[in-house]
């Protein structure tokens, strides 16, 4: 069971694409937006989870025509977020109020959930990553899905944990870049990194 902590706390800590899209999502919002983005990031582990548990990852494993197709979606996905990301940084301000209107604030966090629920679940290595990693700890005679389950709720509390960190601290840093002109270059910055995770999640093999 340390090997399972030591090595979902080097998965958690690693910067990836979830890491950004948070950093992403506070910058353009605030701190509730950047903590449902982190809950629907941490609620796709125990996706992949119940599908290692049920065998179904090893299609990913088994079949390249199926993990190319979920590393192309993925990595498609990660391209619309910078892409918005994008246009925002290129828009211009409007009445500074807007920016925390109540009704577009109800959509974008509606938003946010799924937006980290998809990136995570369109994460091919994610997928892998539990079909291969997970079994090592499971019994012979064990309830294979509720160990699954279990495992996955440990890496989801670090996850959390983790990420909650990085919310409030890249939001302590927005505060003192409130500006226009620094908001719209934070987030040209966040789609150039997401769209480039996006071309390299496109190119990579298994």
């Amino acid at each position: 069971m340390v090997t399972f902590f030591i090595v979902a706390a080097l998965l958690t800590i690693s910067p990836g694409a979830d890491t950004m899209l948070v950093i992403r999502n506070v910058i353009s919002s605030n701190v509730r937006r950047g903590l449902l983005t982190t809950t629907g990031i941490c609620s796709g582990l125990f996706f992949h989870a119940a599908l290692s548990a049920l065998g179904v990852s090893v299609i990913l494993v088994k079949s390249a025509a199926a993990f190319y197709v979920l590393k192309t979606a993925g990595a498609l996905y990660l391209c619309w977020l910078g892409i918005q990301s994008l246009r925002k940084a290129f828009q211009k301000e409007g009445n500074p109020t807007s920016f925390e209107d109540n009704k577009k604030s109800r959509v974008r966090f509606k938003k946010s959930f799924l937006e980290g629920w998809l990136n995570n679940v369109l994460n091919p290595k994610t997928a892998v990553f539990y079909f291969a990693f997970l079994p090592q700890f499971i019994n012979p005679g064990d309830p294979v899905l509720a160990k699954s389950i279990g495992l996955a709720g440990i890496h989801c509390v670090m996850s959390f944990i983790w990420l909650s960190f990085i919310v409030f601290s890249v939001h302590s840093v927005r505060l003192l870049f409130i500006r226009p002109v620094f908001r719209r270059t934070l987030e040209g910055l966040s789609g150039g990194v997401l769209i480039s995770l996006g071309i390299k999640l496109a190119f990579e093999s298994r």
